[in-house]
């Protein structure tokens, strides 16, 4: 610590951001990509047709395919979901739970005939968006790893806005250099150019999970039951206890177009809670409404009789508007096109801003002549994490949509081998890192990226037989946005690699060492 506060704040700034900066990148990448989540799962299943608007008569038909695929498959469960068909998603999908402990049943079936989808298995954009919250850990661990970083970031960003007395003169001042000033000035750039959408996203990411992490009020107020919390707060239908003794459900296609005429938004889905009991009950849960606020207006319905039991449209108190409120501008459901690419601008803002400054942390610390003795461990260190994350994970996100292409569509397991070509990816850039010396190992690995999202679109055409072209005429705007995409993506990573090969090192800022892994100012 310094003996001023800036100075302390500057230490403060500098430890933080380095402690958790690795975990945050991983963090900001698949959370910036999530914002795109329905798009990248529509892209990874290119067997459906989207775009299909569905009736009432439609979703409550089925509705009542689904309800029998149920109970011939998942009779013993407690609870079954169906979410219905959409233009986004334009499949039946089921999703049971048979008891704590289990494994939860899972199914996406035809909604015109109740068979088998015939669609790749995968996770889609499904696994980006949990993983940027649960690191695809188990859930309470992977959340509680995450919100303990996000709490480090607030607190990064809030010295680091300290730190800096000229942050609106550092705004505008860029020196295309390599050595410290140069890094320390893109770091500036990218932390000032989004502060407020930093300083936002970090704050509400926390607040979505405030019940998890500042359970102590819950506790005292409700003793543990936050299930009524969460009906008295208005968010869900107050629950409706099994009896115990056995009872039909009724047909819940009349449900699902009754429910369709009392709210004005898309019915989303389902839930059927004890489906063979006297008291089951079916929850219709709708869309959120436009706005910023989160919530789902929910219409419960007696499951033996079909009537309706209660009504929840948005009767919110102010504390749960408030908190719902900061749910919808973190997820930014509300955003239309313009704000939601705005969202994504700001997020690879967030992404250079954590990466430059792992750089920078590296950069600072480099002997200023060169020397014969080894770079000590830790600053190896560092260099392989930098390398490992900053190049390794956008080859995982690549490497995650290439199997989704390259692997047969009939293999078992075949999105958990996703997941794990995923992991490979990332660990292979990991070891680039740490064996190869510093400028090989920056050059292999943005390299390696730029050629892995260039891939993206030629094997999408090789394995589709679908160019972008063709897409383009044919009004397929996510798949033509996605290849693109890939495109952008891979040229600027083609840029970064021809930057470092045509850029000699320069004597006193970069050193290399015959024990390998030292640090370069890329």
């Amino acid at each position: 610590m310094g003996k001023t506060f800036r100075q302390s704040m500057a230490w403060l700034h500098t430890w933080s951001g380095l402690v958790v900066g690795w975990i945050l990148f991983a963090v900001f990448v698949t959370g910036t990509a999530s914002y795109y989540r329905t798009e990248i799962s529509q892209w990874m299943r290119p067997e459906l047709r989207y775009g299909r608007t569905f009736g009432p008569a439609e979703l409550a038909a089925a509705a009542d395919r689904g309800v029998a695929y149920l109970q011939a498959h998942a009779r013993g469960a407690r609870t079954w979901f169906i979410t219905l068909p959409r233009p986004e998603m334009p499949v039946l999908e089921l999703f049971w739970r048979t008891g704590p402990g289990r494994p939860p049943g899972h199914i996406l079936l035809d909604p015109d005939t109740g068979a088998l989808a015939a669609v790749r298995e995968t996770r889609g954009g499904d696994f980006l968006y949990r993983f940027h919250f649960e690191l695809s850990l188990p859930p309470l661990w992977g959340r509680w790893i995450v919100g303990i970083c996000a709490m480090i970031m607030l607190v990064a960003l809030i010295s680091g806005v300290i730190t800096h007395r000229r942050i609106f003169v550092d705004f505008f001042t860029f020196r295309r250099r390599a050595d410290q000033r140069g890094w320390l000035d893109a770091h500036n750039v990218t932390g000032v150019l989004a502060l407020p959408f930093h300083l936002m996203i970090t704050y509400t990411g926390l607040i979505t999970l405030s019940v998890m992490y500042m359970p102590w009020g819950l506790n005292a107020a409700y003793r543990g039951d936050t299930q009524r919390y969460y009906v008295e707060s208005g968010q869900i239908t107050a629950p409706r206890p099994p009896t115990g003794s056995a009872g039909e459900l009724a047909p819940v296609g009349p449900m699902v177009v009754t429910a369709i005429s009392r709210i004005a938004q898309p019915l989303e889905r389902l839930t059927i809670v004890n489906p063979r009991d006297a008291n089951s009950t079916v929850v219709a849960v709708f869309e959120e409404p436009y706005g910023l606020s989160h919530q789902h207006p929910q219409i419960a319905f007696n499951g033996p009789t079909g009537q309706i039991v209660e009504i929840r449209a948005g009767d919110l108190g102010p504390a749960t508007a408030t908190f719902t409120t900061m749910v919808g501008l973190h997820e930014a459901h509300f955003a239309g096109p313009a704000l939601r690419a705005l969202f994504f601008l700001s997020g690879l803002s967030g992404c250079a801003m954590v990466a430059t400054g792992l750089v920078l942390w590296s950069v600072a610390r480099l002997p200023k002549k060169a020397a014969a003795s080894p770079i000590p461990l830790g600053h190896r260190l560092v260099h392989a994490l930098n390398v490992g994350t900053v190049a390794g994970l956008p080859i995982a996100v690549a490497c995650y949509f290439l199997a989704n292409r390259l692997f047969p569509i009939a293999m078992p397991g075949r999105s958990e081998v996703e997941v794990q070509i995923f992991f490979a990816g990332w660990l292979s850039m990991a070891l680039v890192g740490l064996l190869a010396d510093a400028r090989r190992a920056w050059i292999v690995g943005v390299a390696m990226a730029a050629a892995a999202f260039f891939a993206i679109p030629a094997v999408d055409c090789i394995t589709i037989g679908y160019n972008l072209v063709a897409r383009t005429y044919d009004s397929n705007a996510a798949f033509v946005a996605f290849d693109a995409a890939a495109l952008f993506v891979g040229a600027g990573f083609s840029f970064a690699t021809y930057v470092l090969v045509n850029r000699r090192a320069h004597p006193q800022n970069f050193r290399q060492s015959a024990s390998r892994g030292g640090i370069i100012e890329t």
